[in-house]
């Protein structure tokens, strides 16, 4: 039997070096992490970047416990066929509170109750939910919150007169798997000014028929707006990012996630109510968004991960509804009059309509928007079609009314 030689000695040396080494990090790996979470979100691109460097990276170094972030655009869909497979996430941050209550009424999430200080939260954002056979309980905690109700501007600030022909709003209707969203919020935001809180929240809530006199008005007042059913507008449009540049001189009806562009454009914004054709007495409430965080698999590491989601001095990021966090010392007058309008008490805030209605109403809206945007003179088919799909609810969409 020959002997192995000098070079095989060193490679079996190595290669023990490294199955040494790969153990230790093993057992190392074993003993430092405290286990794992995985949280569905449909956060990408720059905003998932700073959410994990923000949020996940130092909730991880602190409490050693892995997140597995998933995240995917068809975020809904994704859900329902993680339900549907019996390995839902531990976590899933959802738009706004309707696919969730629907979650909460099938026993699909559980409660939320002594996870958080309720008291730092208006009860609007995180409100006691009652569901058939479970009580009232608390399901779903803001992450992070959006204004809505804005028209931003450079040059000479509008009003209803002076807004000008269709073709100096900047517009864009396309965004991938949720297109047509820009328009329900123009829609949504119209019948809030133009009739109120108390009509908006019965429509949201089901209670309103799509063909009713209040609806239909804010459908033709949005569509005249904008152009709906212009040749030269539809594929522009259609075809447009909702997040596409502006060009100067323009108008855009958009959240406050755009304040970023319009600050490099020296622009400003004023509430949607001075633009608004025929706005009403109880014009002024603001239309906002949030990112609710929801548990559908309660495990100590998911609990952990929602008291630090409510914590605070987590660093969160854009807007957070915790009255408790302090403001962000780097934030210019828009942000902060932001941060201002979507924490104070006292304030009308109204959840965006087609976020607090249950997922296949919500899709149709957004469906319907864009079959209105290139046909308005189908609009009284496309309000029965969704009249056909109305689920009455009872949710809080509008706080202190």
């Amino acid at each position: 039997m020959s002997r192995p030689g000098a070079r095989t000695l060193g490679i079996l040396c190595v290669c023990l070096v490294l199955l040494g080494a790969g153990v230790y990090a093993g057992v190392r790996w074993a003993r430092d992490w405290q286990g794992s979470v995985t949280l569905l979100a449909n956060w990408s691109g720059t905003e998932r970047e700073q959410f994990e460097e923000h949020v996940i990276e130092p909730f991880e170094e602190k409490y050693r416990i892995d997140v597995v972030y998933q995240g995917s655009s068809a975020l809904s869909q994704v859900l329902a066929a993680d339900m549907a497979a019996g390995n839902p996430p531990d976590v899933a941050v959802l738009p706004g509170p309707g696919e969730l209550l629907a979650y909460a009424v099938d026993g699909r999430l559980h409660p939320l109750d002594g996870l958080f200080d309720a008291g730092d939260y208006d009860r609007f954002w995180a409100p006691e939910v009652t569901v058939p056979g479970q009580g009232a309980h608390t399901y779903w905690l803001p992450v992070k919150t959006g204004l809505k109700s804005m028209v931003w501007y450079a040059g000479p600030a509008p009003t209803a007169g002076t807004a000008g022909p269709p073709a100096r709003w900047c517009a864009g209707l396309e965004s991938g798997a949720t297109s047509g969203w820009p328009g329900t919020d123009w829609v949504e935001d119209i019948l809030l000014q133009q009739a109120g809180p108390r009509v908006y929240e019965e429509w949201a809530n089901g209670r309103l028929p799509w063909t009713d006199d209040a609806v239909r008005k804010a459908w033709t007042t949005w569509a005249d707006l904008v152009g709906a059913g212009d040749r030269a507008r539809v594929e522009q449009v259609l075809t447009t990012a909702f997040d596409a540049d502006c060009a100067p001189g323009s108008l855009e009806h958009q959240g406050s996630f755009r304040a970023g562009h319009w600050r490099q454009e020296g622009g400003d914004h004023v509430h949607s109510s001075e633009v608004v054709p025929g706005a009403g007495a109880d014009a002024g409430a603001w239309e906002v968004s949030g990112d609710l965080a929801a548990v559908l698999n309660p495990t100590p590491e998911a609990e952990r991960l929602i008291r630090y989601l409510a914590d605070p001095d987590t660093a969160l990021p854009e807007y957070t509804a915790n009255r408790s966090a302090a403001a962000d010392a780097d934030q210019d007058a828009t942000e902060r009059e932001i941060w201002a309008i979507l924490r104070e008490p006292g304030r009308t805030r109204c959840w965006d309509a087609s976020d607090a209605m249950p997922r296949t109403t919500r899709d149709a809206f957004h469906l319907a928007v864009l079959r209105t945007f290139a046909d308005p003179t189908a609009l009284d088919t496309r309000l029965r079609e969704l009249d056909r799909l109305r689920e009455p609810q009872n949710l809080p969409v509008c706080g202190a009314v």
